[in-house]
């Protein structure tokens, strides 16, 4: 359904079936049994399986910088799209976030998952949200007293945005984030100190107006795999927690090639064909 079966040689159609009903929704192994007759331990041991070899086999696609949909003609074009939507940027090609899974409260080393702001035990991920509709880049899981800038250092992104972040003709390209993230060529910022001008406040907004998007792919992963907002279920040391959202992550691009989705109605710019991304 989602994949080339050829580059999933290794899974069956079932074992696929079997990990999506896994994910859509917190399904208790037990409540698997009478659909997939098969033991409790037998559907944990191809859950697992499966989305291990999603992992392996394509977490690359989202964990590094995936030249199939960061190209420069396509840089260019992702640019074009964002300023013709209002933005004031004509080299924004995308928008960088953080967003947060509050997990179990686990019983050892809780200090380090545990963010004060929210008042909650999480993980991180850090985004990039493509205007078709795509997660270009994601990274984590990291502890939730992580800042958002400090997860930027250590995802080490902006050293791949200085070497591939460039139109056709070599204009550095930038991506967009809120007043978190530093300021940089390749990583542009809200206007934040001092006295904003008028045109600078029309500039914030503008951008925010189109940052939005970054916002609602991280709601598409959840409202298509709501196993992931099942906080009590996710438990840290007893299941593998972090790789569960990357995989996600990497489904939810998946049925954008196919049906796209909101972000990329609202920039008009179709995703790839399903084929192209998983080539």
């Amino acid at each position: 359904m989602f994949f080339n079966y050829q580059s999933l040689s290794a899974v069956t159609k079932e074992q696929l079936v079997t990990e999506l009903k896994r994910f859509l929704y917190p399904y208790r192994y037990s409540d698997m049994f009478h659909r997939f007759a098969r033991p409790v331990p037998e559907i944990s041991m191809i859950t697992n399986t499966v989305m291990d070899h999603i992992f392996l086999s394509h977490g690359h696609r989202i964990s590094q910088w995936n030249f199939d949909i960061l190209s420069p003609p396509m840089l260019q074009e992702y640019a074009d799209v964002i300023h013709a939507k209002g933005a004031p940027l004509s080299n924004c090609i995308g928008f960088i976030d953080g967003t947060v899974r509050p997990i179990s409260r686990p019983g050892q080393h809780q200090r380090i998952v545990y963010n004060g702001r929210k008042r909650v035990h999480l993980l991180k991920f850090q985004s990039v949200a493509l205007p078709n509709g795509l997660i270009g880049n994601m990274y984590g899981p990291v502890e939730g007293q992580k800042h958002d800038a400090s997860m930027l250092i250590d995802s080490n992104l902006l050293q791949e945005l200085e070497r591939n972040a460039f139109s056709p003709t070599g204009q550095p390209m930038s991506i967009y984030g809120d007043p978190a993230y530093p300021l940089r060529v390749h990583l542009q910022a809200p206007f934040r100190h001092g006295v904003l001008t008028p045109m600078m406040e029309q500039y914030n907004f503008d951008m925010s107006s189109v940052r939005v998007t970054v916002e609602w792919l991280f709601g598409d992963i959840i409202n298509d795999f709501k196993f992931l907002d099942f906080k009590k279920n996710l438990k840290i040391r007893m299941s593998s927690v972090g790789k569960m959202y990357l995989v996600c992550a990497l489904l939810n691009n998946a049925i954008t090639c196919l049906y796209g989705n909101k972000t990329s109605e609202f920039f008009g710019i179709d995703p790839p064909s399903l084929q192209y991304y998983f080539r």
